[in-house]
């Protein structure tokens, strides 16, 4: 299991109500996805332009109409393709959804392996799969349920759910497979735990290499075969991101969020933001509040 740093704190499920939604728009509210993980399932549908996923070291190009299923405790990972906006529906749930406390032969064979990590599903599931159409169908439905958000159509929801793990393990190009984890991810591991830990502090490659016991240069190049970009590229994210929240959630003034996000000059902080954001800190503020 990954390690606990980079696991995601949001809490995306209740006993009550084991599963959460997000409707997630690139740039709009943040510019890409970091790497983290949770404990529960996600089921993604693209709804607009495209982009990168990162899944346990398996990179996924996936664009408008498709949709991904990530299983709980894999490190994945969001990127845009380009500069083009990337809007997508995404439903985080919970196992006990997929009665994953019950004790029954389907359980023990089709999901519980699944959950444990011990077989995996593959990630994308593009238009030109053969079951493309089941899947839609039912990943359509399983959103509609979510967006009508009651008891009744929890029950819907639920056996939808179980529809699509036995349309992706029974159909085509789409089954659960044996699959061992990726050698890079696990290496480059360290660094990603210390950079989501640190990125407000001063971090060089030099420091990251050290704790995968690697050279500078092969650093550089596992890490970027493992998590799509270059280390100062996702550390650099990771600090806009920060500073996206804080600029939503906070009246702090421009200048300390920047300093406390990483950047020990505005000037600096200001050029960053508008090149990976479109728009300057203040635009992004009065925009993401309605101000404008």
């Amino acid at each position: 299991m990954p390690d606990m740093k980079t696991r995601e704190n949001r809490r995306h499920s209740t006993a009550l109500r084991p599963y959460s939604y997000y409707e997630c728009r690139i740039p709009e509210l943040y510019m890409s996805v970091p790497m983290h993980w949770h404990s529960e399932l996600e089921l993604i549908r693209i709804k607009q332009g495209g982009g990168e996923f990162i899944c346990g070291g398996q990179k996924v190009r996936a664009k408008e109409g498709e949709f991904l299923l990530i299983p709980p405790n894999m490190l994945h990972a969001t990127y845009p393709d380009g500069e083009q906006r990337l809007v997508y529906d995404a439903l985080v749930f919970s196992p006990v959804m997929l009665g994953a406390g019950s004790g029954d032969r389907c359980t023990n064979e089709c999901i519980r392996p699944l959950i444990n990590g011990n077989i995996r599903i593959n990630a994308c599931v593009p238009r030109t799969a053969q079951n493309y159409g089941e899947v839609k169908a039912a990943a359509e439905l399983i959103f509609s349920c979510v967006h009508r958000d009651s008891p009744q159509t929890d029950l819907l929801l639920k056996s939808e759910l179980f529809r699509l793990i036995w349309i992706l393990e029974s159909g085509g190009d789409i089954v659960l497979k044996k699959e061992s984890r990726s050698t890079e991810i696990e290496t480059v591991r360290p660094a990603l735990e210390y950079m989501a830990q640190k990125f407000r502090e001063d971090i060089t490659v030099e420091q990251l290499a050290g704790l995968t016991h690697l050279s500078k240069s092969h650093f550089m190049k596992c890490f970027h075969r493992a998590v799509g970009i270059g280390a100062i590229e996702h550390l650099s994210r990771l600090r806009i991101n920060a500073a996206c929240e804080a600029l939503c959630e906070s009246g702090e003034r421009i200048g300390d969020i920047a300093f406390a996000c990483g950047y020990g000059n505005l000037s600096n902080f200001n050029r960053q933001f508008l090149k990976k954001v479109g728009c300057s800190p203040k635009e992004y503020r009065m925009r993401n509040r309605g101000e404008v």
